[in-house]
């Protein structure tokens, strides 16, 4: 089995943004390879966080769509958002001075055992706790 990937809501976002099809074609196949070996994984902040950017904020899809691609994402692997979770990203706010949002992402991305976190909101490389940022994966 590949090492595991955790996808931010910016990656699951760039599949379905028709306005740079470079950026769309890398996420889809980013997400559809990690599918396969099932080295994906996201968790519910993220889906709720991909149905909100592209229904209200971007409108890229429409509501039955975005539901629809959350379907398709089955194949990755869900981190359920619980209270050892909001805790763990409490600590990594205090630790990283991450905002709370980026730090819950990274505490899904730790529970997940994941040695790669896919976004563009953390420093390119950087190692937190054992998570390598890879913001130039897309």
């Amino acid at each position: 089995m590949n090492d595991k990937r955790f996808f931010d809501t910016n990656i699951l976002f760039y599949a379905y943004d028709t306005s740079d099809p470079g950026k769309q074609s890398t996420a889809e196949g980013l997400i559809r390879q990690a599918a396969a070996d099932a080295s994906g994984v996201i968790s519910t902040q993220v889906l709720g966080e991909f149905f909100h950017a592209t229904v209200t904020r971007k409108a890229v899809l429409n509501a039955q769509e975005a539901a629809q691609a959350i379907r398709a994402l089955a194949g990755l692997q869900v981190v359920e958002i619980d209270l050892r979770l909001v805790h763990a990203a409490i600590a990594y706010h205090r630790q990283y001075q991450l905002r709370y949002w980026d730090a819950l992402v990274l505490a899904a991305a730790k529970r997940a055992a994941c040695v790669e976190l896919l976004t563009e909101d953390f420093n390119d490389g950087q190692h937190y706790d054992g998570v390598r940022s890879a913001s130039s994966a897309v």
